[in-house]
């Protein structure tokens, strides 16, 4: 490649990533920022015990790692429930016995067996979670993975905040 292309290639790169930067896309700040922080909040989770596969709609069943991480990096959360509810609403079990700390980068999970379909397909967690001040909420998700014969299947279902709680 001649040198005048290279530097013309050069020049946009740098040009982009300048663009990028000024646009508030090159920070974590811009994505959780200040506007983000939240002192607590209840945030639903999708869990899929199974999944319909094929023509005649077989099942597939899943196994479910719900996983709470806490991204702040100053300040400890406390996590107050994670309750599985089957596809009707109703509470199967509670994970969290007691409020789990969660210090600066921490995480905890709970575990729903591949052989446990008895929430039906549609379950969830409800997790709710604290701090004693605004920090950035956490990461809650929930992995479904299962395998048979050869063939693996795997994704991940985000929390979706349904309450907001306040100090």
């Amino acid at each position: 490649m001649p040198i005048s292309s290279r530097r013309c290639m050069w020049s946009w790169v740098a040009g982009a990533v300048i663009l990028w930067h000024l646009a508030g896309l090159g920070t974590v700040h811009s994505v959780w920022g200040a506007e983000a922080r939240s002192s607590g909040q209840m945030v639903y989770v999708p869990v899929y015990s199974y999944i319909f596969i094929g023509d005649r709609a077989a099942t597939f069943n899943l196994a479910a790692t719900l996983s709470v991480r806490n991204i702040d990096p100053v300040h400890s959360i406390y996590v107050t429930a994670a309750d599985y509810h089957d596809a009707a609403g109703r509470l199967v079990k509670k994970q969290i016995e007691k409020q789990v700390v969660l210090k600066p980068f921490a995480s905890t999970e709970a575990f729903i067996a591949e052989s446990d379909i008895s929430g039906g397909l549609g379950t969830s967690f409800i997790v709710q979670w604290k701090s004693d001040q605004p920090v950035m909420p956490p990461v809650i998700e929930c992995v479904m993975i299962g395998t048979r014969s050869g063939q693996g299947i795997s994704f991940v279902s985000p929390g979706r905040v349904i309450q907001e709680h306040s100090k």
